[in-house]
């Protein structure tokens, strides 16, 4: 790829930015009915915790097959369209979940595709994000900035989805959204996208370019470590659960809550922003999984009062070291299939966190919550032997 003139630089990576920024912000704000969701399972139709946990998980299944849905990206139409597309599609859907009384089974169906449409935003942005942060060497940057934006909406969520939660419900959320994806459509249409040199000896067939990926030793031994490394068993729904049912607080009480972390997973964003291209990526994920471990076995100490500072400070720090993944993960794509091959690490680590949430769903009544928190503790180490294997 040809290099980027200086003059060139901070107004392309402006560009990126603010697109990055506008996108990233959108899947912040979709959260916005998550709270009256949860509130309609739980308390509506008197869903388990188990069963809220299996549903979040089929709600995510596109997110699995991110490679595919970046190598279309990679193949047809351009980038901008592509967003465009997702666009429409979000302010349809929104329409009917908003408006529409629906039956259980097509209400997943529903979420699901939402979800779908937002995997392909994200595919498309995270790709032109590999491709000139890599050129630029802002990869970390530019992630920084992606996740400041959508921790900013979290804000908004955190109280708004709180009160709406309260006062109306999870069809006004819906509602709520359209203007936003308007916006970002917006945003999108006045992009002047980039339009890199092909592959060296042209666009192969889809065949040919996923042997390319699998038949990588060193992207596959990435995928298998960032698969243990986010991989722990989950158990934030019981917590929940013990937010509302035990400690009694109230709706509004807990998006409050969320909304003071989120200041400060912004604020472990911005730092890594600061500190991202002085760090040496290798030495500090490997002190993060003890950090990991350290923080997930807290948890067995879990009382109002600890519940908040956990919440406090364990978002600053989890937010640092995500985005700091998240940066090691677009270094490591493939050269002239970065859409594909970051898209595939994604892909990966929602597998790991799927495959927390339905092992976590298994374990609880079986074993409990106390020796779930445990294994939870015990799995972080399992990426350790990789770690050194990571050149």
């Amino acid at each position: 790829m040809q290099q980027p003139s200086p003059n060139n630089t901070k107004h392309r990576l402006l560009w990126i930015f603010a697109l990055s920024s506008s996108i990233y912000f959108t899947q912040g704000i979709e959260a916005l009915p998550a709270q009256g969701l949860f509130y309609y399972l739980k308390e509506n139709l008197l869903y388990s915790p188990q069963k809220i946990m299996v549903i979040s998980s089929m709600t995510t299944f596109a997110w699995l097959v991110k490679p595919l849905i970046g190598y279309a990206i990679d193949s047809f139409l351009n980038k901008r369209a592509w967003i465009l597309i997702s666009v429409l599609i979000d302010i349809i859907l929104s329409l009917f979940l908003g408006l529409a009384h629906l039956p259980v089974f097509l209400l997943i169906t529903l979420l699901m595709a939402t979800s779908a449409s937002a995997a392909f935003r994200d595919v498309t942005v995270d790709g032109i994000m590999c491709v000139e942060g890599k050129l630029y060497h802002a990869t970390g940057k530019i992630q920084s900035i992606q996740w400041a934006s959508i921790s900013i909406a979290g804000l908004l969520t955190g109280i708004g989805g709180g009160y709406i939660a309260e006062k109306w419900g999870y069809k006004e959320a819906f509602l709520l959204l359209i203007p936003v994806y308007i916006l970002v459509a917006v945003t999108a249409y006045f992009f002047k996208e980039h339009r890199p040199q092909g592959i060296a000896g042209g666009r192969k067939t889809l065949a040919f370019d996923m042997k390319r990926l699998f038949t990588d030793k060193k992207l596959l031994i990435v995928c298998l470590f960032i698969f243990l490394y986010r991989y722990s068993p989950s158990f934030g729904t019981p917590l929940f659960f013990i937010q509302r049912d035990s400690f009694q607080w109230n709706k509004i009480w807990i998006g409050t809550l969320a909304t003071i972390a989120t200041v400060f997973s912004i604020a472990g964003s911005l730092f890594y922003y600061k500190f991202s291209q002085r760090i040496n990526l290798k030495k500090w994920i490997f002190w993060s999984v003890f950090l990991g471990a350290i923080t997930t076995i807290s948890y067995l100490y879990y009382t109002p009062v600890t519940a908040v500072i956990y919440d406090i400070i364990y978002s600053f720090l989890g937010m640092f070291i995500f985005v700091m993944v998240m940066d090691f993960m677009a270094r490591k794509s493939t050269p002239g299939l970065e859409a594909t091959s970051f898209a595939l690490l994604c892909s990966v680590s929602n597998l790991a966190l799927i495959a927390s949430n339905l092992s976590g769903a298994f374990m609880l009544p079986a074993i409990g919550l106390k020796w779930l928190i445990v294994i939870s503790a015990l799995a972080s180490f399992l990426c350790l032997p990789l770690i050194k294997k990571i050149k």
